[in-house]
């Protein structure tokens, strides 16, 4: 928002789950700065828990609510239940082709959710969206878990450059600040 602000962009916000919770529409002021912000905090401050996520749902109403030739840049880590891969790229497909850039930041703990290192014992796991619980040893799965995790993420950035969406890696373990100083580095080379 920031950088959109400092540009004198206009910007707007959606967050969802199985609904879009908020969609505001899209201002460059300050007071509107200070807006979103504060739906953010209440996010952080408020966090919802065993809400399953239904992204391609919400992007479809996102694509029909926002004006012609906007930049969407979606945060998600795009791991879901109840979708697959078709269903959550036909609705990115939407966005294009409404005449959108679309940017999609790929939000992971690299070191947790990707490449699962934990130690070698017991731990339960909780899935945050439906609650369910899991207890394994970690080895027992590890190699598994990391071949499935990598064959997603190929066919992630696969999709991407098939519908020309810009893919970005974002380790939550990196910062925001490196991450985007690199794609926005990036962004200028290409001439965009």
């Amino acid at each position: 928002m920031n950088l959109l602000k400092r540009q004198r962009d206009a910007f707007g916000l959606s967050v969802f789950d199985e609904d879009v919770r908020t969609h505001t529409l899209c201002k460059s002021s300050t007071m509107h700065s200070r807006l979103l912000l504060s739906y953010l905090q209440a996010l952080i401050d408020h966090p919802a828990e065993n809400r399953a996520t239904a992204t391609a749902k919400a992007l479809h109403t996102v694509a029909e609510s926002i004006h012609k030739r906007s930049l969407v840049i979606i945060f998600s880590d795009m791991l879901e239940q109840s979708e697959n891969l078709e269903s959550i790229f036909s609705a990115l497909q939407h966005l294009k082709y409404n005449k959108h850039e679309v940017v999609l930041f790929h939000v992971v703990d690299q070191s947790k959710e990707v490449d699962f290192e934990y130690e070698n014992r017991p731990y339960l796991f909780i899935d945050l969206e439906s609650g369910e619980k899991v207890r394994l040893q970690s080895n027992q799965v590890k190699e598994h878990y990391v071949k499935q995790m990598k064959s997603y993420t190929e066919a992630l950035k696969v999709k991407c450059l098939q519908y020309k969406i810009d893919f970005v890696e974002a380790d939550i373990n990196q910062g925001y600040k490196k991450i985007l100083q690199s794609y926005l580095v990036k962004r200028s080379r290409m001439g965009a």
